[in-house]
């Protein structure tokens, strides 16, 4: 029970949060009509809104609210590109490392036990090119974020690794949505909304797919390695 402990928290915070309806403030339209009293607090009290704006996103992440993308765009418009895009990146990396940990206490033992066959070819697979593997995830947004906070805890991925992939992963995706963050006051005038899948365009996504495609090399370098060996 000590062990389940925290992801219990996580579960009972992600219900609390539902059954008041506090993720329906995470829209487009409540940003919209509120964007001049938070843009009035980040000028008067900016450290202050910088601190709100990292727990809220560290939280969202940790409790697995969907919004991580909005609240991206978000702290674009309230801080700039590059800034916004920094608290984004370090408050998604400490509320993911909240849910591995979490995840990785409460089931350790169990997925210990589980570990055969077809899961533990598995584990030992990841634990060869944790890094790459884990950068490949994060790079490409194949999978939901929440998912990709939970698998590296069942292989037993290294906390090190975790959190250093996680970081620079999320990079490239955080800030493009940072710099549509940042133009958003010129769309809300306009009466427009920004364009969430902006980063499944070609000339986005290709860059992408190309690190993605460099933090493998290690990966077939090895596999190549093996065979000339054999």
């Amino acid at each position: 029970m000590k062990r389940m402990f925290p992801l219990l928290i996580l579960v009972v915070g992600l219900i609390i949060v539902y059954s008041l309806g506090w993720h329906q403030y995470l829209s487009f339209d409540a940003l919209r009509e509120n964007r001049e009293t938070l843009n009035g607090f980040v000028e008067e009290r900016a450290f202050v809104a910088i601190l709100s704006f990292v727990a809220l996103y560290t939280v969202a992440i940790a409790f697995s609210i969907p919004g991580g993308s909005f609240l991206t765009i978000a702290g674009g418009f309230l801080f700039g590109t590059w800034f916004g895009g920094i608290y984004a990146v370090v408050a998604a990396t400490i509320g993911s490392t909240l849910v591995f940990l979490a995840a990785k206490t409460a089931f350790r033992d169990i997925l210990r036990e589980k570990a055969q066959g077809y899961l533990k070819k598995m584990e030992e697979g990841f634990h060869e090119n944790e890094l790459s593997y884990l950068l490949v995830l994060r790079l490409v947004p194949l999978f939901p974020f929440w998912l990709v906070n939970l698998v590296p805890a069942f292989v037993g991925v290294s906390l090190r690794n975790y959190i250093v992939a996680t970081f620079i992963g999320i990079i490239p995706g955080t800030f493009v949505y940072a710099s549509v963050g940042n133009g958003l006051d010129a769309l809300f005038r306009s009466g427009g909304t920004p364009d969430l899948g902006i980063i499944l365009k070609p000339e986005i996504l290709l860059p992408i797919l190309g690190l993605a495609l460099l933090s493998l090399i290690p990966v077939l370098y090895k596999k190549f390695c093996k065979k000339k060996q054999a």
